[in-house]
C-alpha cells in the first residue's frame, strides 16, 4: 500500500534534529552546529533507551521497581525534567509493552493472542465470500453482538449447513484469523474433523472423556476460546451430548471474559433444502438476495430434525435450542466461481484474462441436468483448476 506523496516527490526531512540541520552543500561535511545537534539528540535517545529498559524490567520482572517510582515521583514533583523531543512519552511504552507481548500473554488490558479485529473480518467477507448474503449477515451479527456482551450468559453456537464448497470452512478459517493473532494455529482455537479424530464408533466411550478434557482445557488456558467441529453430521450422537454441557447456560456472576467461548459446527446436511429453495427463487425469477433467513432456517430445521437415528441432528442440540444460529450456504452460480477464480489468481499473485476465467469455470460441473445453474463443487477445486493455465 502506498503513501498519500505522489510519485517521484522528495519527502521533507524527519527527525528531531532535522531543523537544526541549516543550510549545507549536498554530500558536503557536516558543519560543526550539526555534528553537535546530533550527538546531543544521540545521548538523549540512549539515555531514554535505559529509562525504558527499567521500566520494562520493573514490569515484568519487578527488578528495580523502587528505583523507577523514586523517579516518577521526582518527575511528577518537577525536580527531574521529562523528555521533550517529539514521538518520546508514554506512546513509547505502549510501543514496548506491545512488542513484550507479542511473544507471550502479559498484556494488562487482555490476552495478547485475542485480536478480535471484528472491521477486517467485515471486510473480508465482504470481499472474498461469494453469493452467500445470508452467511454474511448472520456470521458478522452475531459474532459481534457475542463479542460486545460482557457477560454472555452461554457460548455462541452457529451451524453452518450447505454444499461443499461454499464457503463453510472458508468462514470458519476467516473467523480464526480475525479473531486470534495466529489464526488456526493459536492455542486457543480447536479444529475438529470427525473422521480423523473419531474414526471408530467401538471407541465412543473413549472419544468422550478425550473430547470433554480437550474442551476444558481450551477453556482454562483461553478466555475466549474458538472450537470447529467439521463433517459434525458424521458425529456420534453421544460424542455431540458430550459438549453439551460447555455451551448450555452459566453463571453470570463471574469475571467479563469467563467462560466465552464459540462453537462452530460444519455439516453438509441441509444442502438440498437450500439447493431447491435456490433453485425455486431462479426458477420464478426472483432474485437469490431476496431468499431470507427466516424461510431457509424453518426448513433447515424440520429437516435436520427428521434425520436418521445416531446423526448429529438427533443430538440434543437442537431440541434444547443450544444452537443460536442455523446458517445456510447456498449454492454457487457461474458468476460465483468466476469471481473465486479471479481472487485464486491473485492470491498467487498470477495474471489472467477475463477469458481465462470463463475457461476455468467451464471446467467445473454444473447442475441440475436441465439448467446446469449450480457448481457441484462450488469453489473447491478452484485452486487446482488454475494450474492448467500456467506457463
Amino acid at each position: 500500500l502506498g503513501g498519500s506523496g505522489s510519485p517521484g516527490t522528495t519527502p521533507p526531512p524527519r527527525g528531531p534534529w532535522a531543523q537544526e540541520q541549516g543550510p549545507g552543500p549536498e554530500g558536503g561535511p557536516w558543519g560543526k552546529g550539526r555534528y553537535e545537534a546530533v550527538k546531543k539528540h544521540l545521548g538523549a535517545v540512549g539515555a531514554l533507551s535505559k529509562q525504558y529498559w527499567r521500566y520494562l524490567a520493573c514490569r515484568v520482572w519487578q527488578e528495580g521497581c523502587q528505583e523507577e517510582e523514586k523517579q516518577q515521583e521526582e518527575r511528577a514533583a518537577g525536580l527531574i525534567p521529562s523528555w521533550s523531543f517529539p514521538l518520546v512519552g508514554q506512546d513509547y511504552l505502549e510501543i514496548l509493552s506491545a512488542w513484550y507481548c507479542s511473544f507471550g500473554k502479559c498484556c494488562e488490558t487482555g490476552d495478547c493472542r485475542i485480536i478480535n479485529n471484528i472491521t477486517g473480518l467485515e471486510a473480508e467477507l465482504s470481499g472474498h465470500l461469494h453469493g452467500q448474503h445470508l452467511a454474511k449477515e448472520v456470521v458478522l451479527r452475531a459474532v459481534q453482538g457475542f463479542l460486545q456482551s460482557p457477560r454472555p450468559p452461554k457460548a455462541l453456537v452457529l451451524s453452518f449447513h450447505g454444499w461443499s464448497g461454499t464457503g463453510k470452512n472458508f468462514v470458519a478459517r476467516m473467523l480464526a484469523s480475525h479473531l486470534y493473532r495466529d489464526g488456526l494455529k493459536s492455542d486457543c482455537v480447536r479444529v475438529f474433523v470427525s473422521l480423523l479424530h473419531f474414526p471408530h464408533h467401538n471407541y465412543v466411550d473413549s472419544y468422550k472423556a478425550q473430547l470433554q478434557r480437550q474442551i476444558s482445557e481450551t477453556l482454562q488456558r483461553c478466555g475466549q476460546a474458538l472450537l470447529i467441529f467439521d463433517e459434525a453430521e458424521k458425529l456420534h450422537s453421544s460424542l455431540l451430548d458430550a459438549i453439551k454441557p460447555f455451551m448450555a447456560q452459566h453463571d453470570s456472576k463471574g469475571p467479563a471474559d469467563q467462560q466465552r467461548s464459540i462453537f462452530l459446527f460444519l455439516s453438509n446436511l441441509g444442502g438440498n433444502t437450500i439447493n431447491e429453495v435456490a433453485l425455486d427463487f431462479w426458477r420464478a425469477g426472483r432474485a437469490r438476495e431476496e431468499i431470507s433467513l427466516e424461510l431457509l432456517e424453518q426448513r433447515l430445521r424440520l429437516e435436520l430434525q427428521e434425520a436418521a437415528e445416531n446423526s448429529y441432528a438427533h443430538s440434543q442440540l437442537l431440541r434444547e435450542n443450544l444452537i443460536d444460529f442455523v446458517v445456510p450456504f447456498l449454492p454457487l452460480e457461474y458468476q460465483h466461481v468466476k469471481l473465486c477464480t479471479r481472487d485464486a489468481f491473485l492470491a498467487r499473485g498470477l495474471p489472467y484474462t477475463e477469458a481465462t476465467l470463463d475457461e476455468v469455470a467451464q471446467m467445473m460441473v454444473f447442475v441440475p441436468k436441465e439448467e446446469k445453474l449450480f457448481s457441484a463443487q462450488g469453489c473447491k477445486s478452484v485452486p487446482q483448476r488454475i494450474n492448467y493455465f500456467l506457463p
